[in-house]
């Protein structure tokens, strides 16, 4: 397993994918930045700019709109490569078990999720600095920094779907798709009193503890947690079993 995952790394050495999702994943704090600097300087100069607005609007911008597609194009270079540059039934035969093979790539997944988040927080931390917003605190850091890393966690946790349409359609088509898709629900039913039963809109209020009232809060984690482990059954199950030409 470890020499696969250090095999994954190798291959990303030269990848343009990283610098293009690094500056996917910057997109959120500069428009959030920039959108309420303006903002606030243009109609109410007065009014002081806040850091912890500006962390959550980062963080539900990145959740709900940002994340979905980026982390999806992400998913979608990592487990089309081999398909894209015909090179998993050379792999395959050395033996490399399909199992192991497919949570390698899993892992790189979490791994590339969780930089990109840093990469957002951190972005959003230093504007803040840089535009002199208020009210930053050791505290309100480690809160954001928590409520930034859980957003990404439950976008990698619900990567499983998203996996097992890469695998099965063998395209970055149909992966966009269902991310935009999934992006627009979000848009759609963000001020609906049932957008936590959506387990990528109720990802958006964990994260930024603004869940809804309507339901208990269990609906949402196992909406969340349901779709997470069908998506991971169907990824093993069909990979286990499709044949490789």
């Amino acid at each position: 397993m470890a020499n696969l995952l250090f095999t994954e790394f190798l291959k990303l050495k030269r990848a343009k994918m990283i610098i293009i999702s690094i500056l996917g994943a910057a997109v959120a704090p500069f428009i959030v930045v920039v959108a309420t600097y303006v903002h606030m300087k243009t109609k109410q100069p007065t009014e002081a700019i806040l850091f912890e607005e500006l962390f959550y609007q980062t963080n539900l911008y990145t959740v709900l709109v940002i994340g979905v597609p980026l982390y999806g194009v992400v998913t979608a270079f990592l487990f089309n490569r081999e398909y894209t540059e015909d090179t998993l039934k050379n792999l395959l035969t050395i033996p490399v078990p399909r199992i192991s093979f497919i949570i390698s790539k899993i892992l790189l997944l979490f791994i590339w999720i969780t930089m990109l988040t840093l990469v957002s927080w951190g972005f959003t931390l230093l504007l803040g600095v840089l535009g002199q917003f208020e009210g930053l605190s050791f505290s309100l850091i480690g809160e954001s920094f928590k409520q930034f890393f859980t957003g990404g966690f439950l976008l990698f946790i619900l990567s499983m779907p998203i996996i097992f349409i890469t695998l099965v359609m063998k395209n970055y088509v149909p992966t966009i798709i269902f991310t935009i898709v999934i992006t627009l629900i979000n848009i759609m039913t963000a001020n609906s009193e049932h957008r936590d039963l959506f387990p990528w809109a109720a990802a958006g209020d964990i994260a930024n503890n603004t869940l809804l009232s309507t339901y208990p809060p269990q609906y949402s984690y196992i909406a969340i947690i349901f779709t997470s482990i069908i998506g991971f059954i169907a990824t093993i199950v069909y990979f286990k079993k499709i044949d490789i030409h």
